[in-house]
Parts: structure tokens; C-alpha cells; sequence
């Protein structure tokens, strides 16, 4: 394969849906670990590299995070400017030192302590989403159980009343999901169908935080309401890009962890019968399955001056695309990196990024995936997938939009 080849293989959304894009990124990783990948629109750096990437991320304000969040995947989303992404405004569109400033004053709510929270009711909370879905005796993996537990913690969390948890689950996979058919909106492009969800969202976490400001409260939407930056209120541009901010990524980065973290283990049986025989490991595991899915594929940063990386000279205004999961199987760091490993230790994997960036719902995702793996166990040896796995038409998030498995008995114990 040719690095024409390559490149359009990585700016093709498509081709994330039903090909295996590691052997493209251990290509570069062993011949161009900084490449031009050449675009129509607009070209940009692929970095490929664990020690490349992490050098990227730990230099926030010379590889700046305020200008775009991804590579835009068509001409069409090019028309996405960083105002209208929330450059600035956003925490995940911010640079030092706001970004710190950001993260005090309303990320509190996913500190270990105030997460520890959920842990019981989390527990229950997913034992009655799978026993709801295995006396059916079929499900839509996915949609049915993956996709339920973060979409019922992020919107607790946030003071979302259950009614309109729908909403949620709808608007955010259109944000999310905007290149793939199955999301996009009637006679809308993928611009119409992201801006559309972002707006839904937007409006409704703005006018919820107002509700709230001046009132007490532990909802993460009261929490945005009364929060303030440098001694002034958010503003209602400011709310509704936080509020959208912490619906998608809560709902969308761990639905496809614990989808995908279950395919990797029904696909390595040695390695499942060694987590029943030793569920002690389980913090590894869980650990593991985050390095082998890397849930985002990829973030963007664009240079603020001329600089080196790796042996190539980067120019102001470029941008470069962070391949998170090639550098989860970079061979300089992983020992045996294409095993998949359930006692992998050490494993400083870079699915949450590092640094200033470091994903603010870490401690919630960990914590969400375990609970959903500790149910799964007692019955994880009745289920199987029992038709075609579908995968998201994307090359920023690694998601599997459905997955339908049999549940081969349906007497469980909790």
C-alpha cells in the first residue's frame, strides 16, 4: 500500500466502517511517523507515534486545542468554524491557562470522590439493564445495554429528568454520528445534522442552567449555572458548549468501550476465562480494553509557531491529526502490542490522552466499564453475537453502533 493509499484511507470516514486501519498506522509508524497526509481540502500531519503524540499533547500552547477538535471529513464540514465549535468556550477548545481555570470551577463532579457516588446504584442501575435485556432473550447490544448505563449516569449527573434522556440519546448521535446515514436528518447533510443536534442540545442545557443559577444544587447543570471564570458568570454560548461537551462525551466514548470491550472478549475466550478465574485483575482489564478500543481515533491540534517533531519541520496554522490508537499498539512501548492481554501491566495507554487534556470523565468511564464488565461475568459464557456487527461511519470515534447477541439462558443471577 502506497501512502496515497493511506491517506485516503484516513480522510475517508467510510472506510473506518469495515476495514482495519492498524496495519495503515503501522506502515507510518515504521517508514513516516510525522506524515503529510496529503487532502484535497486541506492538508495535515498524521501523527502515528506513542513518543510523538505524547510530546504533542504535553505542549498545549504551542500545539493549541482552541481551533478544531477533529479533521473535518468533508469539504462541507470545513465550513465548521472554531466559533461555531465553541473555540474558547468549550473546556475541550481551550488552552493554558483557561482551560484550568475551566476545569476548577465546574469539573468537580467527576473527581474520584464525587464519582465514588455511583458506585451502588450504578451496580444496580446495570443489573437491571442486563436482566432486562437477556429475558428477551435477543438484543441489540448496543443500543440495549451499552449505550443505557452512560446515558443514565451522565444524565443523573447532569440533572437530566428520565423523560428526556431520548432526546439526549438522539441529538447526541447526530453531533457524534454526523457523517453516518443512519443519524443524519431529513434531506440534511452532515453539517445539517451536527450543527442540528449541537443546537438541540445546546438550547436545552442553557435554558436548564439558567433554571438553576442562583439555586443550590449538585447536578452538573446547577454546578454550570453558578459557575464563574475569572469572576464573571458563564455566558449562554459558554453554557451550551459545556453542556454539549459533557452529554456527548459522556454518552459516546463509553458506550464503545463496553461494546467493543465485550467483542474482545467473546473474540479471546483465553483471555475471558482468565478474567473469571481471576477476577482480581479486573482493574487491568478494564485497562486493557480501554488501550485495545481507543474509543476516539483521533483528536486535532494545529500549530501556533514554526517547530520540529520527530525530524519534521511544522509550520504555523498546520494541523495534525493524534492517532490514539496506533500509538496504543506502538511496538516502541507495548510489549506485544497486537495481543490482547487482560494482565497487561504496565499499561500507560494514551485512551484518554494526557496532560492538560487528560479526558475529564476518566474517573466515570473506568468506573462505568467496570461495573458493566463485573455484571456481565456470571453470564458472559451465554452470550453470543448472532448477526452482522455494524460499525459508525467515522474516523474520530471508534463505535460500533449495533451489535445484536442471544442471551442462551435467561435464568440469571444478579
Amino acid at each position: 500500500m502506497d501512502y496515497r493509499e493511506i491517506d485516503a484511507a484516513l480522510t475517508d470516514p467510510g472506510f473506518f466502517v469495515d476495514h482495519d486501519p492498524h496495519p495503515l498506522w503501522k506502515v507510518l509508524r515504521e517508514n513516516d511517523p510525522i506524515h503529510w497526509t496529503d487532502d484535497a481540502r486541506h492538508g495535515f500531519w498524521s501523527v502515528t507515534r506513542y513518543e510523538d503524540i505524547v510530546t504533542v499533547v504535553s505542549e498545549p500552547t504551542l500545539f493549541s486545542s482552541a481551533f478544531l477538535i477533529s479533521i473535518p471529513s468533508s469539504a462541507e464540514m470545513e465550513r465548521l468554524t472554531p466559533v461555531m465549535l465553541g473555540s474558547g468556550e468549550m473546556m475541550l477548545m481551550t488552552d493554558p491557562p483557561l482551560h484550568a481555570v475551566m476545569r476548577r470551577a465546574f469539573n468537580r463532579l467527576m473527581l474520584p470522590r464525587a464519582v465514588g457516588r455511583y458506585e451502588t446504584p450504578g451496580h444496580l442501575l446495570v443489573q437491571e439493564i442486563l436482566a432486562e435485556a437477556a429475558s428477551r432473550g435477543e438484543c441489540d447490544f448496543v443500543v440495549d445495554v451499552a449505550a443505557r448505563l452512560p446515558m443514565a449516569f451522565i444524565c443523573q449527573i447532569m440533572g437530566i429528568p428520565r423523560s428526556d434522556w431520548p432526546d439526549m440519546f438522539r441529538w447526541g448521535n447526530m453531533v457524534a454520528g454526523n457523517d453516518d446515514p443512519e443519524y443524519q436528518v431529513e434531506s440534511g447533510s452532515p453539517l445539517d445534522t451536527r450543527q442540528e443536534g449541537s443546537r438541540r442540545i445546546g438550547n436545552y442545557c442553557v435554558a436548564a442552567a439558567l433554571e438553576r443559577r442562583g439555586r443550590e444544587g449538585e447536578d452538573l447543570l446547577t454546578v454550570l449555572g453558578n459557575a464563574t471564570i475569572n469572576g464573571r458568570l458563564l455566558t449562554n454560548s459558554e453554557l451550551a458548549h459545556n453542556g454539549l461537551l459533557y452529554v456527548g462525551a459522556g454518552l459516546e466514548t463509553t458506550r464503545n468501550a463496553i461494546s467493543a470491550g465485550l467483542l474482545a472478549l467473546l473474540q479471546h475466550p483465553e483471555q475471558l476465562d482468565r478474567l473469571l478465574e481471576h477476577p482480581q485483575i479486573m482493574p487491568t482489564a478494564v485497562e486493557e480494553i480501554l488501550r485495545w478500543t481507543s474509543p476516539v481515533t483521533h483528536f486535532a491540534r494545529v500549530a501556533t509557531a514554526d517547530t520540529e517533531l520527530g525530524g519534521r519541520r511544522i509550520r504555523a496554522g498546520e494541523r495534525l491529526a493524534l492517532w490514539f490508537p496506533s500509538a496504543n499498539r506502538d511496538e516502541a512501548v507495548f510489549e506485544n502490542p497486537y495481543t490482547f492481554d487482560v494482565a497487561r501491566t504496565p499499561n500507560e495507554h494514551l485512551a484518554f490522552s494526557r496532560g492538560e487534556h487528560f479526558c475529564a470523565g476518566a474517573h466515570l468511564a473506568r468506573l462505568e466499564l467496570r461495573l458493566t464488565l463485573q455484571a456481565l461475568m456470571p453470564r458472559i459464557k451465554q452470550i453470543e453475537v448472532i448477526g452482522k456487527i455494524e460499525r459508525l461511519r467515522s474516523n474520530f470515534l471508534a463505535g460500533i453502533k449495533h451489535m445484536p447477541v442471544r442471551f442462551k439462558k435467561t435464568e440469571l443471577t444478579a
